[in-house]
């Protein structure tokens, strides 16, 4: 994943090696929690569940081999391309030990990282909410607001 401008400077200097190093030298380019390969396209059902080419099986979301028991109906079948990132595992840029870090695939990091990302959405609509309740007029409503709005 991009590193965001303002974070940039909570990461070492040296972030691009120690990346690399936990991608493909321990993780062997393959996610460390569903073993998806690095730079493949993937078919996958959605659900975690993807077919593994090279072991010519289909793995389940923790990457152990799987058995599809209903007919499979090629409109359920997706692909995707996986490209794997280095994940802090405690959300602590400062933390690079490597006990702390896993290479992740997309979906692996959204999973790790949804309560993070539900806990920012309300921090920063907290914070919105905060902004209007010190600068806006209390007796404008949100209805004339959006009126006024879109007519400027």
């Amino acid at each position: 994943m991009p590193i965001r401008a303002e974070n940039r400077w909570l990461y070492p200097i040296d972030w691009a090696q120690l990346s690399d190093a936990v991608r493909f030298q321990r993780a062997g380019a393959r996610c460390e929690r569903c073993a998806r390969p690095h730079r493949r396209h993937v078919a996958h059902l959605g659900d975690g569940r993807w077919w593994d080419g090279e072991g010519a099986c289909w793995r389940s979301g923790q990457g152990r081999r799987t058995a599809i028991r209903a007919p499979l109906t090629l409109a359920g079948v997706r692909t995707t391309y996986v490209v794997l990132a280095c994940a802090h595992l405690d959300h602590d840029p400062g933390n690079n030990a490597g006990r702390n870090l896993a290479a992740l695939c997309q979906r692996c990091h959204m999973l790790h990282d949804a309560a993070e990302h539900r806990w920012q959405r309300w921090w920063n609509g907290f914070r919105r909410r905060a902004i209007r309740d010190l600068f806006e007029d209390p007796r404008i409503t949100r209805a004339r607001l959006g009126r006024r709005a879109r007519r400027v």
